[in-house]
C-alpha cells in the first residue's frame, strides 16, 4: 500500500513537472502585458517601454505597456498581485513600489512579502538635483546656503508622498540642516512641468526622465545623487563631492510577476531580460537616458528589495512619514 501511494505521488509530481515545463516551452503564445504602476512619462514608464520593445522582439509576441497609476504605485502593483500567474501579466516596479510602500502604507491590499515573484533588475536610476533655470544657485553649496537663508521657502516637487524622490529630498534636508517645502504631485511628469515653468524651485528626479530637459536647458542640474558620476553628464559632480559628503540616493527598475509564477517561466524571463540588457543597443539606449543597465538573478533582486526596505524603513520612521 505504501509503495502504491509513493508511486502515485511520484506520478503526480512528474505530471505536474512536465505540465509546467510544457507551459514554459509554449510561452508566450499571445501578447504579454507589462503593468507600469505610474502615469506615462516617468522614469519607470520610459524604462518599461524600452524593455517591452526589446522583449517583444525576443519573444515573438506583442508586449503591451499598461499604465495604472494611483496611490504611489499601489493600484498597479495590486493588479499584478491579483493576476493569474501564467506569465502574461508582469510588473515593472521600482524602489518605491517594492521597498518603500511596504513600510510607508499602514495597510496594503496585498502582502508585499508574498504577492510577487522577483525576476530581474533592469537598471539603476541615479537622480539629478534639479532647479528651475532662474534660481540663483550654481552648485549644491549655493543651494544649501540659500535654503538656510530662507528656511521653508524653497519648494521642491515630487511624484508623490513617500516616493523615492520625496525621501531623497528629506534626507538631503536633514543632512544639510535645511528646511524645504514639499509639494507632492500625482506623477513626476506634472511636477517637472511646474519646475520648468518656475512654479517650483527644485526637484530630485531620475536621470532617465529628466536628461532630455537638462540638455535642452529647460532646467538646471546641480549634481547627481549616486556615489559615482553619471555617464550621461560626466562633468556633473555627485552631491557628496559638491558639498554634502556621505549623501547617496537613487532608485532602480525591476521586472516581477505575480506570486505562483512557475519557476521555469521565472528563469526563462530572467535569462531573456539578461540577454536583452546585454545587447549593445539596449545598453546605449539606457545609458543615453542616464540609467545604468543592471540585470540580476531573481534571488539577487529579492535581496535588493529586502535591503532597501530596511534602509528606508529607518528614514520613514525618523521622519514620521506614513500614508493610510
Amino acid at each position: 500500500m505504501t509503495h502504491t501511494i509513493t508511486r502515485r505521488a511520484l506520478a503526480a509530481w512528474l505530471l505536474a513537472a512536465s505540465s509546467t515545463l510544457a507551459l514554459a516551452q509554449a510561452w508566450p503564445n499571445k501578447p504579454v502585458t507589462i503593468i507600469v504602476p505610474f502615469v506615462p512619462g516617468g522614469g519607470t514608464d520610459l524604462g518599461a517601454r524600452l524593455m517591452a520593445q526589446k522583449l517583444s522582439t525576443r519573444w515573438g509576441q506583442s508586449v503591451v505597456v499598461d499604465n495604472r497609476g494611483g496611490a504611489g504605485g499601489v493600484v498597479g502593483a495590486d493588479a499584478v498581485a491579483r493576476a493569474k500567474p501564467d506569465g502574461y501579466t508582469l510588473l515593472v516596479g521600482n524602489l518605491g513600489t517594492q521597498s518603500i510602500n511596504p513600510v510607508l502604507y499602514k495597510k496594503l491590499p496585498y502582502d508585499p512579502d508574498k504577492a510577487f515573484a522577483p525576476i530581474s533588475t533592469i537598471a539603476e536610476l541615479p537622480f539629478f538635483v534639479l532647479t528651475r533655470p532662474g534660481l540663483p544657485v550654481a552648485n549644491v553649496r549655493d543651494l544649501i546656503a540659500l535654503a538656510r537663508q530662507e528656511p521653508g521657502k524653497l519648494s521642491y516637487g515630487s511624484s508623490g508622498n513617500g516616493g523615492a524622490p520625496h525621501l531623497s529630498a528629506e534626507v538631503f534636508a536633514a543632512m544639510s540642516n535645511t528646511q524645504l517645502l514639499h509639494v507632492p504631485y500625482k506623477g513626476g511628469g506634472a511636477a517637472m512641468t511646474d519646475l520648468m515653468a518656475g512654479h517650483l524651485d527644485l526637484m530630485f528626479v531620475s536621470v532617465l526622465e529628466s536628461i532630455g530637459h537638462v540638455k535642452a536647458g529647460k532646467m538646471k542640474a546641480l549634481a547627481v545623487t549616486t556615489t559615482s558620476r553619471s555617464d550621461s553628464l560626466p562633468d556633473l559632480p555627485t552631491v557628496a563631492e559638491s558639498g554634502l559628503p556621505g549623501y547617496v540616493s537613487g532608485s532602480w527598475l525591476a521586472l516581477l510577476g505575480p506570486a505562483g509564477l512557475p519557476r521555469e517561466l521565472v528563469d526563462k524571463m530572467a535569462a531573456d531580460t539578461q540577454a536583452v540588457l546585454a545587447e549593445e543597443s539596449t545598453r546605449q539606449a539606457l545609458v543615453q537616458q542616464g540609467a545604468i543597465p543592471r540585470s540580476s538573478t531573481p534571488a539577487q533582486l529579492q535581496a535588493l528589495i529586502d535591503s532597501d526596505r530596511k534602509r528606508y524603513e529607518r528614514i520613514i520612521r525618523d521622519k514620521n512619514i506614513s500614508l493610510d
